[in-house]
């Protein structure tokens, strides 16, 4: 290892080690003051089993103590992940997957007599498709008689965010995206309607949690501390199992969610397209095989991608159509393809300590291909984005770029401008030509059956 260990700055918090990088590859260093946890992870079966099921990251440990680090322990290389995505990010069936395997990963401690000193939505990640813990260090002893230390911060990470979203409205859960440690309880308590006081679950959980919070922030030494027994956790962990199983939300079948089979494409035309997707993508071939389709709605362009084996991200503005790209990839068993909540017009930003501690989407990876499709005229027209711009930000992001030019004479641009003044001279197809040549050689064009849309497959121009 490097003299000069430097901490990763999501992973500074917690005394028993953290997260650097050292050569460009990820290790964990675990401290001493972790070891018994460490081992008891090890020596009870536990790891083997979460890591088996699917539950847990795996790592290998890798050399000797550092000498340079006192403090040090172990040294663990983690499996590395394709994409790190954070719970605001998530829809609404990611963010209760990653609730239910919280738990199922509780209960499978408590069989092994350990616990989850945290249960914060963070540790959680979607690997091949399904959620799994990545903090290894997340695990205690269980002492008979203790309560669980993690469940007010999974009521705060995962239940409120998805109560407020199945019983208020969706966009409620990007609260995440302001409060980092959790919504907190009073908070969602007070935005919740009144007709949740009479789930018996939501009512222990949420709004009576809430109420002692309340009570006992400026009493902490007041505030008893009843002992649990390990068969009172079961039932609780049970219990919030069947809350959370039980919140349900049914994205409405808007205008973009349902704007496959509402198009001015002719059913020609929209085989013609996904052709013409599919050629571009066996030509590029990305390497290391790592595609964004930005303003992906339902997925079915990403699909695309991720039948080639392209690890593919999708990102969509609007929580209905991440939802059905997230339950189809569910149901057909889609493993390399990860659909997000994201607004390319406000990005998730720096957050947190110092403004590091949660990355910027745009630092967290770096797709070597992009799919931009029926998107320009949304950003460039919607959102007032000059191209020049637009040219600009996909010449940074990657290096082949397939992209769909829809002009004005098209129906989509004619609705987007029938409710404002049409100040775009400059949005036209020789323009977006121009804007896009500074930083892509337009290597094809070609025009989309039965329709005035064009598709192009662009690579980078060398510096």
């Amino acid at each position: 290892m490097n003299d000069s260990i430097e901490a990763l700055p999501s992973s500074f918090r917690d005394p028993s080690g953290f997260l650097f990088f050292d050569g460009g590859v990820l290790y964990r260093q675990v401290n001493l003051g972790y070891r018994e946890d460490y081992d008891r992870l090890l020596s009870s079966g536990l790891y083997g089993s979460l890591v088996d099921a699917g539950l847990l990251v795996a790592h290998r440990e890798v050399g000797p103590r550092p000498p340079e680090s006192p403090e040090c322990y172990k040294v663990l290389r983690p499996e590395p992940l394709p994409f790190i995505s954070y719970p605001f990010e998530w829809s609404f069936s990611q963010l209760r997957d990653a609730a239910l395997t919280t738990l199922a990963i509780q209960r499978r401690c408590l069989d092994r007599g350990m616990s989850l000193k945290d249960s914060s939505a963070y540790n959680i990640q979607f690997r091949k498709g399904e959620p799994l813990l990545i903090d290894t260090l997340s695990f205690e002893r269980y002492s008979e008689g203790s309560p669980w230390s993690g469940y007010r911060q999974f009521c705060q990470h995962f239940l409120a965010p998805l109560a407020l979203a199945g019983y208020s409205d969706v966009r409620l859960s990007q609260l995440l995206r302001v409060h980092l440690d959790g919504i907190p309880l009073d908070l969602a308590s007070r935005l919740l309607p009144f007709r949740t006081r009479f789930r018996f679950s939501l009512l222990t959980h949420l709004h009576l949690h809430a109420k002692a919070q309340t009570h006992y922030a400026d009493k902490p030494g007041r505030r008893v501390r009843r002992a649990v027994s390990r068969r009172a956790l079961l039932g609780l962990i049970e219990n919030l199992e069947s809350c959370v199983g039980g919140l349900r939300w049914t994205p409405p079948r808007d205008d973009w969610a349902s704007y496959y089979g509402d198009t001015n494409y002719s059913d020609e035309g929209f085989r013609h397209k996904q052709q013409l997707v599919s050629e571009f993508l066996d030509l590029i071939r990305p390497k290391p095989d790592m595609v964004w389709d930005l303003g992906a709605n339902t997925g079915l362009f990403s699909r695309l991608a991720a039948s080639r084996g392209m690890t593919t991200i999708a990102f969509d503005q609007d929580p209905a159509c991440v939802e059905r790209n997230y339950r189809v990839c569910r149901q057909e068993g889609i493993t390399n393809l990860l659909p997000l909540w994201v607004d390319l017009t406000n990005p998730s930003p720096n957050l947190g300590w110092h403004g590091r501690e949660r990355t910027s989407l745009l630092e967290r990876g770096s797709p070597d291909a992009v799919l931009a499709l029926a998107l320009i005229h949304h950003l460039a027209i919607a959102n007032n984005l000059p191209l020049s711009r637009l040219a600009g930000f996909f010449g940074e992001l990657c290096r082949s770029l397939i992209i769909e030019f829809v002009p004005k004479t098209d129906s989509q641009v004619r609705r987007l401008l029938a409710s404002r003044e049409d100040i775009f001279p400059d949005y036209t197809q020789q323009a977006f030509e121009q804007a896009f040549s500074r930083y892509f050689e337009i290597r094809t064009v070609r025009k989309i059956s039965q329709s005035e849309r064009s598709l192009y497959q662009m690579e980078r121009r060398s510096p």
